[in-house]
């Protein structure tokens, strides 16, 4: 059990909606050029969330929180910052994330009304799913300190097979390939077709398709 005075920043205490809102806030951050973001806080007991509101008010220190009730305590909720050389919680950056984090369904305290200001916080309603239009496109790296930057790392596609590879000719032995070439240069030799087709079978892009169409002209060619 972690102490009042200790800080959270694992991603895993938030619920399982929290974690993606979270990764897909990060990652919009990353493709729109701001990846010196970094998580600082995550969930809250409730008994953090008192020692925190009891700052600036019933002990020492300034005031850091305006409310006893948080979504960090129910895993909803978590905060940022910003990493050198800019200050910590620069303003300019919070308030591009925040835009950002608006058009995914996610509240920024930079919205909030006075007494409520909150420029770090984000957090997520019980219902929050997806926007239409965003999914997350690979592994979001979501930093939890300021040495570490935000990274979106992506599968490497497959190439794009031509809708005949599948079909191409293939042998389980090289004296049925020979056989089969000296079917096709007979045949070429021969006058019945053309060599293009020859050149088709060495450079191995004859399909099964081709092949059989290509019996059907020589049985023709021969009668």
């Amino acid at each position: 059990m972690t102490s009042i005075t200790t800080t959270c920043r694992d991603l895993s205490e938030l619920t399982s909606a929290a974690q993606t809102a979270c990764r897909l806030l990060f990652q919009e951050c990353y493709k729109a050029g701001i990846d010196f973001v970094f998580i600082t806080e995550t969930y809250r007991s409730q008994a953090r969330q008192n020692y925190l509101y009891e700052q600036g008010r019933t002990r020492p220190g300034q005031v850091v929180t305006w409310t006893r009730n948080s979504n960090h305590t129910s895993r909803r909720a978590w905060d940022i910052a910003v990493a050198p050389p800019r200050n910590l919680y620069d303003i300019s950056t919070l308030s591009k994330v925040g835009a950002i984090a608006e058009k995914l369904g996610i509240k920024w305290g930079g919205y909030w009304q006075a007494g409520q200001y909150d420029a770090p916080h984000f957090e997520i309603p019980t219902n929050w799913k997806i926007p239409k239009g965003y999914n997350l496109e690979g592994q979001v790296i979501v930093p939890t300190s300021s040495a570490v930057k935000v990274q979106l790392i992506k599968e490497a596609k497959k190439p794009i097979q031509n809708e005949k590879d599948d079909d191409i000719m293939k042998f389980t032995n090289s004296i049925t390939k020979a056989a089969v070439r000296d079917y096709i240069k007979q045949a070429v030799d021969k006058g019945k077709i053309d060599k293009s087709w020859l050149d088709k079978f060495d450079s191995g892009t004859m399909t099964s398709g081709d092949f059989e169409g290509l019996k059907i002209i020589i049985a023709q060619r021969n009668n």
